[in-house]
């Protein structure tokens, strides 16, 4: 087993706001590393989403937060089981004020893909893969550019 781990760090303008949506697509509060101007939601024992409060942020880096409802910096992306849970994580997001599909769907057969924007506008794509036709042969390279 690997001990490796992945820590996203996310400015948040209302941290109790996003542990709720945050909890509602999924994520689970780790109380251990969360405080008043943090919490950590765990996505798996691996993944990690720190909530940071924008005054708490601008301790780690002097650089300027970007609004993320006009740019992006990054686009996350968390692997679903299925088709069905892409639609349902994103159908959970709507419904915890979040935005649906912030960037175009997905649907090669082998792969489906949505997006969803949390409340302060950081986009998390879902995506489920068919490991069984890639194994097969069947990759993006194959699909239409576009």
């Amino acid at each position: 087993m690997s001990d490796k781990m992945i820590f996203v760090n996310l400015p948040v303008t209302d941290l109790a706001r996003s542990m709720k949506f945050y909890e509602a697509v999924g994520f689970t509060n780790n109380p251990i590393f969360t405080n008043e101007q943090a919490a950590a939601m765990m996505w798996s024992d691996q993944i990690v989403v720190m909530l940071l409060r924008h005054d708490f942020w601008k301790t780690f880096t002097s650089k300027t937060i970007p609004d993320a409802h006009d740019s992006a910096q990054v686009l996350l992306c968390l692997s679903q089981d299925s088709s069905d849970d892409v639609e349902a994580i994103v159908s959970k997001a709507v419904t915890a004020g979040g935005k649906a599909d912030p960037t175009p769907k997905q649907d090669l057969g082998f792969m489906y893909g949505r997006s969803f924007e949390d409340p302060d506008g950081h986009i998390w794509e879902n995506a489920w893969m068919n490991m069984d036709a890639v194994a097969e042969g069947e990759t993006l390279a194959e699909q239409p550019a576009g």
